[in-house]
């Protein structure tokens, strides 16, 4: 790993026009967070915040805060115009894969004509050097099998919400070939991540949320698949990745793939339930049962190989899975007192991250 990668970050984003669509959402807060704290010019567009938000929890000021829908093309240019970002971190979508089955048309809509919309909009950009989407795990054809899926695997989908991000890989790979193709272009590229948890997420349907609110409640939390294999990763590890990714992309032309996945380690892959068993020594509380109603499919086996960011990137995760949990629980039981602790949780990663990068 580099020896200066919180130098460069510094060097890269410090009065650099960013923007971020979906900065009022878990990992979009944390990003924008982030890049204000690099001394980032941050604009960004999204839906209005929920009242339990990591949003509204932060001490933040960005340079034009844009309420609104992203499939409302108008909308979405006049903010990128106003802008006039030479980055741009594309991460507004509906993100769950159990609400794609109640609304698969808002999904759809959401994630592949919102891309649609940022990505046309951002030809009409003069100073824009890079494009990146994030898109997801589940984009690839998971044939559950033990290994970890690469870029070039093949992309697929079950449900609603995994089909839409796959839909929303081949969308790019079309823009990137039909308008962004010049040497002169701005880059664009997708970056796919893991299973991302950590302080500030109050999704449904979430198996960190859902512990969290099963403990206040003292309600027994209803596991539906226990034994579901994922790759956990912190939040400010996978933005990490994509701070190290738009640095290389800004100051660099040396990266060609159009495609990175953002997991971590192997061994932070785990069931469910090893996780539930973990938290429990953190949080004693917490109690679940087995929930024995029929529901919608979801992936039992899913994992990234990440060589290439890796590789390429210089990119690695720096926290290990017990890291992870422990911070991520940390900063709820902080939260359970009143306490919002995201501006410590950033030094003490960033901390890491230097320390990490000198050995």
């Amino acid at each position: 790993m580099e020896k200066m990668v919180i130098d460069n970050f510094n060097s890269v984003f410090k009065d650099t026009n960013t923007f971020i669509s979906g900065h009022t959402g878990f990992k979009g807060s944390w990003l924008a967070f982030w890049l204000n704290n690099l001394h980032s010019n941050v604009s960004g567009l999204s839906l209005e915040p929920e009242k339990d938000s990591h949003w509204n929890d932060l001490d933040i000021s960005i340079l034009n805060n844009n309420i609104g829908d992203i499939r409302n093309y108008n909308f979405v240019e006049e903010c990128l115009l106003k802008a006039n970002p030479e980055i741009v971190f594309h991460l507004a979508a509906q993100p769950l894969v159990r609400e794609s089955y109640e609304t698969p048309i808002e999904t759809w809509e959401t994630n592949v004509i919102g891309t649609a919309n940022l990505l046309q909009a951002c030809r009409k950009l003069d100073n824009l050097k890079a494009i990146i989407v994030i898109t997801s795990d589940k984009c690839y054809e998971n044939i559950e099998i033990n290994k970890g899926y690469k870029e070039n695997d093949p992309l697929g989908g079950h449900d609603p919400y995994s089909s839409s991000k796959a839909a929303v890989e081949f969308l790019v790979s079309s823009f990137r070939k039909s308008f962004f193709s010049n040497a002169d272009s701005p880059r664009l590229v997708t970056a796919r991540a893991g299973n991302v948890i950590g302080g500030g997420d109050w999704s449904k349907n979430r198996l960190i949320p859902d512990v969290v609110r099963s403990s206040i409640s003292g309600n027994p939390l209803s596991i539906r698949y226990p034994n579901s294999t994922r790759p956990w990763q912190h939040v400010l590890d996978c933005n990490y990745g994509y701070l190290q990714l738009a640095m290389k992309l800004l100051s660099e032309s040396s990266v060609k793939e159009n495609a990175f996945n953002f997991g971590p380690s192997q061994n932070s892959n785990a069931t469910v339930q090893e996780i539930l068993i973990k938290i429990k020594s953190f949080w004693p509380s917490i109690k679940w049962e087995l929930d024995d109603k029929t529901n919608p499919h979801e992936a039992g086996f899913l994992y990234l190989n990440s060589s290439l960011s890796n590789n390429v990137l210089n990119w690695k995760p720096v926290l290990n899975l017990e890291n992870t949990l422990e911070m991520t629980i940390d900063w709820y039981k902080n939260y359970s007192e009143g306490i919002i602790c995201s501006k410590d949780q950033l030094s003490l990663y960033t901390k890491l991250l230097k320390d990490s990068a000198n050995n």
